[in-house]
């Protein structure tokens, strides 16, 4: 897998982590993610720091923080830097962002439940589902 001397691919890494390669790219792009160093031959050689920090990135990109969050929570993750006050805010926030967006899906659910429940699905000239679609918000 990972050696002192070589590193591992950009394809083995996304093996490694389930991150597609155009993911890498854009995570190193945007500073995510550090640039691994080159091989003679100019290929990316990743080492087990990149592997874990893109692990920590994709477990958090799954939890729904967003990008700057996540830069964040890396900061905090470094030994010298660990703040669990300041992740708790983060993940708080995040939390609350969270119930509310479940809050609105169950409003949704509630409003597309009652439209279906009207609708026929006969060929009629009235369709319950394109007259809530039509009316202003």
């Amino acid at each position: 897998m990972v050696t002192a001397s070589r590193g591992i691919s950009i394809g083995q890494l996304a093996k490694a982590t389930g991150v597609n390669l155009e993911t890498i790219r854009y995570y190193e792009s945007i500073r995510l993610m550090p640039p691994p160093p080159r091989t003679r031959g100019g290929h990316r050689a990743y080492d087990r720091t990149h592997v874990q920090r893109l692990a920590f990135i994709r477990h958090a990109r799954e939890l729904g923080f967003g990008i700057e969050d996540v830069r964040a929570l890396l900061r905090l993750a470094e030994p010298d830097r660990r703040s669990c006050a300041e992740v708790r805010d983060i993940a708080s926030a995040h939390l609350a962002a969270v119930r509310a967006k479940l809050t609105h899906l169950v409003a949704l659910e509630r409003i597309l439940d009652g439209t279906v429940e009207r609708c026929s699905g006969e060929q009629v000239p009235i369709c319950p589902i394109l007259d809530m679609l039509g009316r202003p918000s």
